[in-house]
């Protein structure tokens, strides 16, 4: 049966290339999987909805709302067992590891993460987990990009394109924003925009956002038309606000990454889920709009409705008195983060997108909040406005994806009308995290391997580049105590190399290298053949390559830095082989050439 169907995809495949060009296949592609992305985010968010539903509008409503103490632990004991038992393998963050699988991989995704995040995200989320949705939607798509890629042949260059396209697909999808699901695709992606790929990015986008409109219709995930028109003055306030939004960021990148390493350093599966689940489960007791991902309460903060979104508060705080409601809003901002990293800490699945979005239109609003309750008019700041402002900013920078934030808010606005300060905000918030985080949370993990893919082509180039590829072994290894004799007569006479590494005949430690030219002056003088040994010739190496620890920009570097032809390699603290820079280059032109075409 199986070798029926192999003979079957296979004569498709050979009627395919004598029939369809690749160029008219790839854009046939780039539409199915932009159908696929939004079928995914259809399922992902009605599954979602669905639990949500049942909890919080019937348990907590009609019985008790300590139930969202419990909710979160239950929500990541589910998925525990789900990742454990019944998939079996562990479910990786959307977007950082399909930037990981980008990068490393080839663009190569198991297959279980097709549905791994389909099923887990929908229960952390409506369970209470305080994450988003898009993360494992892209996830999703790009996982089902990469294995139909696989099963048809398709070379890594086309296979990244699908999974971008996967993305725009999914971010089009989930807030019918087409355009900004492009720019999101290149930007956080790192794809070339060109019209090889913008054309399959196009229908990608297109064909996910009219799967969408076919089943939620015109009902849009933030809903809003500008009404209070920007003006020239209102720019030193919104300058404030890029500037909040920039030392909000470092906040959010700062307390997720040092949750994250908490948690990492439990090594029990079982404890972090009880000391998250509880930990969760507590800070959505005492602020319900943590629960999920929290849309609703970005849409009243849209309308400027603040006391609705703050009405559910175990303190009993009258949200209609303006100090008490800036102390709550403020409290949000800083409490979401935590929520979110505590939430993945305990193995929950979901993205930080949402979260970003929900931290940005509360801080937003309180902004304008704060600036009316010091003494500006009325007129001058409008709350909705900054809190669309707010959500852009914040995008810029926690995510470093400053274009994506302007033109994700403009189209769900329904124009430019906050161009400017959009852009204002975005550039400003951007430039201060970028100086103080050089990668997003996305690529922080990536980005200190040094396995990131930018839009810096020789840097692209290297991250490709595997160093294995570039290491040779075929040099004659000396021991310290070998006599000058044994030298010449077994490893140079023999040997075409002119350097020999010498290392502990035991232990296989590198001890240090001896090139022909240390030789030259004393290779001759026959007198010496048995007095002078490698440990008197040899030297430290000028720096040393680790397999296991360096990347291949580190690998360059080195050569740069020390001017070196050669460079030994250990592995594991053992000698293992040499890098020379001839090879390396040849290698990189190679990559770069294949590179260049592909793009």
């Amino acid at each position: 049966m199986e070798s029926h169907k192999k003979n079957l995809l296979t004569r498709i495949l050979i009627w395919r290339m004598k029939h369809v060009p690749q160029k008219q296949f790839i854009i046939i592609l780039s539409a199915l999987v932009g159908l696929i992305s939004g079928l995914g985010a259809v399922l992902i968010k009605n599954l979602t909805y669905l639990i949500k539903d049942v909890l919080e509008g019937q348990l907590i409503r009609e019985y008790q709302s300590a139930f969202y103490f419990i909710f979160p632990l239950i929500g990541l004991g589910l998925v525990y067992v789900y990742i454990t038992y019944v998939l079996r393998h562990k479910v990786s963050h959307g977007i950082p590891s399909t930037l990981y699988a980008i990068a490393k991989k080839k663009g190569v995704i198991k297959r279980f993460q097709m549905f791994g995040s389909l099923i887990a995200a929908p229960i952390t989320v409506g369970f209470g987990g305080s994450v988003g949705l898009e993360g494992p939607t892209v996830a999703t798509g790009a996982a089902i990009s990469s294995n139909l890629a696989r099963l048809l042949h398709l070379n890594p260059a086309t296979r990244t394109l699908l999974i971008g396209c996967a993305a725009a697909g999914a971010m089009s999808s989930i807030f019918k924003a087409p355009i900004a699901a492009i720019i999101f695709a290149v930007e956080v992606f790192s794809l070339d925009l060109t019209l090889v790929s913008l054309v399959p990015l196009l229908l990608a986008s297109v064909a996910a956002v009219i799967t969408s409109y076919f089943f939620f219709g015109n009902e849009i995930l933030l809903p809003f038309q500008v009404v209070d028109a920007f003006e020239l003055s209102h720019i030193p306030f919104y300058i404030i606000l890029a500037i909040v939004s920039g030392l909000v960021s470092i906040y959010f990148t700062n307390a997720y990454e040092w949750i994250q390493r908490q948690f990492a350093r439990i090594s029990s599966p079982i404890h972090r889920l009880f000391i998250g689940g509880l930990g969760i489960g507590g800070l959505v007791y005492c602020i319900p709009p943590l629960y999920g991902e929290g849309f609703e309460v970005i849409n009243t903060l849209v309308q400027g409705n603040a006391a609705l979104a703050l009405e559910t508060n175990i303190f009993q705080v009258d949200s209609s008195n303006i100090y008490m409601a800036i102390g709550l809003l403020i409290g949000l901002v800083f409490f979401k983060v935590v929520a979110s990293a505590v939430t993945f800490g305990a193995g929950g699945v979901g993205g930080i997108f949402a979260p970003t979005l929900f931290m940005g239109s509360i801080m937003g609003y309180t902004v304008a909040l704060i600036l009316k309750t010091v003494g500006f008019s009325a007129a001058q700041i409008s709350e909705s406005n900054f809190t669309l402002v707010g959500m852009a900013g914040l995008m810029a920078g926690v995510l470093h994806a400053p274009l994506t934030a302007i033109f994700l808010i403009a189209e769900l606005t329904g124009g430019y009308a906050l161009f400017i300060p959009l852009m204002l905000t975005a550039a400003i918030a951007y430039t201060l995290t970028k100086y103080v985080h050089p990668h997003s949370v996305y690529t922080m993990e990536l980005g200190r391997k040094g396995e990131l893919i930018t839009h810096d082509k020789d840097h692209a180039v290297l991250t490709l580049m595997e160093i294995k590829t570039v290491i040779e072994q075929n040099f004659i290894c000396l021991h310290p105590e070998m006599t000058l004799g044994s030298i010449v007569n077994d490893a140079v006479v023999s040997s075409n190399r002119n350097i020999f590494p010498v290392i502990h005949p035991q232990s296989g430690v590198l001890e240090g290298v001896i090139s022909l030219d240390d030789l030259r002056p004393v290779m001759f003088q026959t007198e010496l053949y048995k007095d002078i040994t490698a440990r008197d010739l040899m030297i430290n190496p000028l720096s040393i390559v680790d397999l296991e620890q360096d990347r291949m920009t580190q690998v360059m570097q080195k050569f740069q830095d020390t001017g070196a032809w050669n460079l030994p390699v250990i592995s594991q603290g053992k000698y293992y082989g040499f890098v020379s820079k001839s090879k390396l280059l040849t290698v990189y032109r190679r990559q770069l050439i294949k590179f260049s075409a592909n793009s």
